[in-house]
């Protein structure tokens, strides 16, 4: 059953990822995703379904097309099959193993042998992993998410989480909401377990007394508007300070976009985590883009992305802790350690912008 699974959720990527293909050759360019169908950019010619299979037709048209045999760039593949993978991965990761620990219980309506909660929660993930690999890609390609992009999976992602508030997809009954700082009492499940849902908690813990005890849609909506909220201006207040101190523009307002959309999915608190997480991947990708392609531009999309999913797969573990919990719902400590990055990020700033003025100065001196 888990092979039937995961053959079925590997099919089902394939044929997303023929459509994020669309979507990224596309959105840059402001053009409708559905008129016209699928055809060549050289030619102009409509591409045969028979010609348009997953995976399969790229090899045997050996990637290029029919009639003018103009070769289609590799990426067509690769994101096909990064999205067929990722698919898969998602479906062992979370229906199989459920490593966000669910708690469902639906034993008389499955599908393929899991409770169809498990599937509405794959599929919610899976729906932020198809959009986070067109903005990788289009940043990659062009250095440039597409508002439109982020803009749809924000009102996706909001809409979501009216629909499914945490702790949905637990069945369980909801503890009375205590202080903050006591261990698990914000959001301690009455069976004394601890519950994960979509979102890996709700906006705050514990809840005001109009959304209290969860489990309604004002809780769901609001945990998805202030996600958004925090993700954009959290990075806009990252590219302020540093645009400051490079007297350029140090990151693109797409990067807030997308954490604009993460944050509708996921909440706020996974943000920073994954921000964190995200800085060793892009000097890797800042590297490689030098190397491979003499290009000192530096694309953070793809970075984002990798640590909001590292972030969103690795929560129950980085994010469960007492420890966590004191850190991410204690006002106090939470306003402090905001106004403390802010002093930082404007110092840092004024230090980036003095050895810019050193350095030009130097140069002066030399001529």
């Amino acid at each position: 059953m888990i092979l039937v699974g995961l053959g079925f959720t590997f099919l089902l990527g394939a044929i997303v990822g023929s459509f994020l293909n669309v979507a990224v050759s596309r959105l840059p360019l402001e053009k409708s995703l559905i008129w016209p169908s699928s055809r060549c950019g050289v030619c102009q010619q409509p591409i045969a379904w028979y010609d348009n299979i997953p995976l399969l037709s790229y090899w045997l048209l050996r990637g290029k097309c029919r009639t003018c045999r103009t070769v289609f760039s590799l990426q067509y593949f690769g994101v096909e099959l990064a999205t067929a993978l990722g698919f898969a991965g998602l479906y062992y990761l979370e229906v199989v193993c459920n490593i966000h620990g669910w708690r469902v219980a639906f034993p008389a309506e499955q599908i393929l042998g899991h409770a169809w909660p498990m599937w509405v929660g794959f599929a919610w993930h899976a729906a932020l992993f198809s959009f986070l690999m067109v903005a990788s890609v289009c940043d990659l390609g062009g250095r440039e998410i597409p508002l439109r992009l982020t803009l749809t999976g924000t009102l996706i992602g909001v809409l979501g989480s009216a629909l499914l508030p945490w702790p949905w997809p637990s069945t369980a009954a909801l503890a009375t909401p205590q202080s903050a700082f006591a261990p698990r009492a914000a959001w301690q499940l009455a069976d004394g377990t601890l519950g994960l849902g979509i979102y890996a908690w709700p906006l705050w813990g514990p809840l005001p007394g109009c959304l209290a005890p969860g489990g309604n849609w004002q809780t769901g909506l609001a945990t998805g508007v202030v996600g958004a909220l925090v993700g954009t201006f959290m990075m806009r207040a990252i590219r302020s300070a540093f645009s400051f101190g490079l007297r350029k523009e140090a990151l693109g307002l797409g990067d807030a976009d997308l954490m604009m959309m993460a944050g509708s999915f996921l909440g706020w608190q996974m943000l920073p985590i994954a921000l964190f997480l995200s800085v060793p991947f892009a000097l890797v990708v800042g590297l490689l883009n030098m190397a491979l392609r003499r290009d000192a531009s530096l694309p953070f999309g793809p970075s984002l992305s990798l640590g909001i999913l590292l972030t969103l797969l690795g929560w129950r573990w980085i994010g469960q802790s007492d420890q966590a919990r004191f850190l991410f719902f204690g006002g106090g400590l939470l306003m402090t350690m905001t106004l403390v990055g802010g002093v930082f990020l404007f110092l840092s700033g004024f230090v980036f912008r003095y050895l810019r003025g050193g350095d030009e100065h130097g140069e002066d001196r030399d001529r």
